[in-house]
């Protein structure tokens, strides 16, 4: 027979072992109960600014919109700050980012020809901005918390531009400034009134034509003969109301 050597029986375990928890374990646990840090929020601004020039230096000192950071340039507007036609659209894009002005690209000579075609130009009798005044990182949508940053901004500057008509040029403009779910497709073609909030100057409403942005129309080029029906009647209305020519 073959010899065998004595069975040692397993240890007993001592309540300290099965309360105390490993360490692989008690890293974990560690790890569970550090807070995890968040992106940056934008904070919403104190608008002072009495005139362009204040606006454009409280919103270049202004710090409380992510994109700021990732942005080269601030893209505040282009056109005659004295004309009757204010036009917002969305954010800048890359041409516009490097150049530090609205719409200088593709979608930029696109609406040139259609501001063109209904006689407007954007060196006499139309002024140009948008909702945001920081490039998105690759052109991505803007974030409801982004929108609400800058809104402000954008209110205080409608307030010192005093427009006569408002185009909201695509989706982000119209729905942002008239704070509304509703998409553009709804929204084109049809004249609205933009509010100003208390304490951004002004009390009346101001006529508004939410229209496709140029860059949609680039997209979807089908969708041009809506955006021409859309052109004349602005040019209606800026006739009706004898705006072809600077306030005084």
């Amino acid at each position: 027979p073959t010899a065998t050597g004595p069975v040692t029986a397993p240890a007993k375990k001592t309540a300290a072992d099965t309360t105390k928890p490993s360490e692989a374990l008690k890293g974990l646990m560690e790890q569970a109960d550090t807070p995890v840090k968040s992106a940056p929020q934008p904070m919403m601004p104190k608008v002072s600014a009495q005139n362009i020039d204040e606006l454009r230096a409280e919103i270049a000192a202004f710090d409380g919109c992510p994109l700021k950071q990732t942005a080269i340039n601030l893209v505040f507007s282009d056109g005659n700050p004295a004309a009757r036609i204010m036009l917002i659209g969305e954010a800048p894009g890359e041409d516009e980012d490097r150049q530090g002005k609205p719409f200088v690209g593709v979608s930029g000579q696109l609406l040139d020809r259609m501001l063109e075609s209904i006689g407007l130009s954007r060196t006499e009798n139309v002024y140009i901005s948008n909702v945001l005044f920081w490039r998105p990182p690759g052109n991505r949508s803007p974030t409801d918390a982004e929108l609400a940053a800058c809104l402000p901004f954008v209110e205080r500057h409608i307030a010192l531009i005093k427009p006569e008509i408002i185009v909201l040029l695509g989706g982000v403009a119209a729905k942002t400034l008239l704070r509304t779910k509703d998409g553009i497709t709804r929204l084109r073609g049809k004249w609205v009134d933009y509010a100003p909030p208390p304490g951004f100057g002004g009390t009346h409403a101001i006529p508004c034509l939410p229209i496709y942005h140029p860059a949609y129309l680039l997209r979807q080029p089908s969708s041009k003969r809506q955006a021409w029906g859309d052109l004349l009647s602005l040019k209606e209305r800026i006739k009706k109301l004898n705006l072809l020519k600077n306030k005084e």
